[in-house]
């Protein structure tokens, strides 16, 4: 693979020479979309693309986040397949715990293998904080990417503190976060001290990508779902709105898996748009939330294999679900799946672009 890559001019739908701050995905973040649908991918960068496979050939994951000119390339690819109305920078939330010297690997077919877990005081005292110039290799990317898409928003992203806190109490993927709420429970003090440390970390990254020029902001707040609505709020909500709170000056997206009794809680963090999954409908989630929040979301990522009739109906009931949203950007319940046919996405995306507006115009009607 070359040494340097170059990017292509990426499609967009805004207005030649447009502000990306005036695009119809802040707008709707801002709940003043009017009739139009923005619509981007969580994980539309990766695995599914055969372009990615092929320039991340031979490439762990992390260092690939650490190449300016690969993270930027691998960015727009969706950009320019798709023509999706975002970018999200592509990284991986371990990327602020790996500066800060946490010993990791990102283990294809596992997820990130923390070498050491992190469950007493002797663990925490191994996370070091964030320094100036410590994420310059995230700068350098956002950089060239804001340069290249032009009107088309880049979203940044981060891990929420309870989803970090989890992969490094458990030391990796967890089915039911027993250590992780053994510990949060158990030792509420130093529980609270490695969030606080967590929320340091994550705000550090989204505050890079957002001062480099990210135009919004995804919290992925992963694992939440498996909190009740008690343990949410006394052990994670808390940490979560520190971070939030430090990129006030674009809209925040809040998103995490399961979390359908959460909702209110996680707008409650500081978001402008909540994510929801697909497990409950964009109305009722609304319902939820009232009229302050956004929503983002939510075919399920599993129906992307189903025949194209059964897809295009479950994405137009979708749009019509949102329509009772102040503010509706489409996307899945959770992230595209390595399988996925590209070309199925594509024909989601030009499904949104060509009868989105109408049929949120339709429901909209008084």
């Amino acid at each position: 693979m070359p040494d340097a890559l170059t990017t292509t001019p990426a499609p967009t739908s805004a207005e030649p020479g447009a502000d990306p701050a005036s695009s119809l995905l802040v707008r709707a973040c801002r709940r003043s979309q009017g009739e139009g649908l923005p619509v981007w991918f969580m994980r539309q960068a990766g695995r599914s693309l055969p372009e990615y496979r092929k320039v991340r050939e031979g490439i762990a994951m992390l260092d690939s986040c650490a190449r300016p000119d690969l993270v930027a390339e691998i960015t727009m690819q969706p950009v320019r397949r798709y023509g999706v109305d975002a970018a999200i920078f592509y990284s991986d939330i371990m990327v602020p715990l790996k500066a800060a010297g946490v010993d990791l690997d990102i283990v294809p077919g596992r997820g990130p293998v923390i070498a050491e877990p992190v469950r007493d005081r002797a663990g925490l005292d191994r996370l070091v904080p964030p320094e100036p110039g410590d994420l310059s290799f995230v700068t350098e990317a956002v950089g060239l990417l804001v340069a290249e898409l032009g009107a088309t928003p880049l979203i940044g992203f981060a891990g929420a503190p309870f989803t970090l806190a989890s992969y490094l109490v458990e030391g990796g993927p967890s089915k039911d976060y027993a250590r992780t709420k053994a510990l949060m429970v158990g030792d509420p003090a130093l529980w609270a001290e490695l969030c606080t440390r967590l929320a340091r970390l994550s705000a550090h990254f989204l505050r890079t990508q957002v001062d480099a020029g990210a135009s919004a902001v995804q919290l992925f707040d992963s694992w939440a779902g498996s909190l009740s609505a008690a343990d949410y709020t006394a052990s994670a909500l808390p940490w979560s709105t520190s971070v939030l709170a430090e990129v006030t000056d674009v809209p925040r997206i809040h998103f995490g898996v399961g979390t359908g009794e959460l909702l209110a809680l996680m707008g409650e963090a500081g978001a402008d748009v909540v994510g929801v999954d697909w497990r409950i409908p964009l109305a009722t989630a609304t319902d939820r939330l009232g009229p302050a929040y956004a929503v983002q979301g939510n075919l399920d990522p599993a129906l992307l294999g189903a025949p194209w009739p059964v897809v295009e109906e479950r994405v137009r009931e979708a749009i019509r679900s949102g329509a009772s949203a102040p503010g509706h950007i489409f996307n899945l319940g959770h992230g595209v799946p390595p399988e996925t046919d590209p070309d199925v996405l594509a024909r989601v995306v030009d499904l949104v672009h060509a009868e989105g507006p109408a049929i949120r115009a339709d429901v909209l009607e008084p």
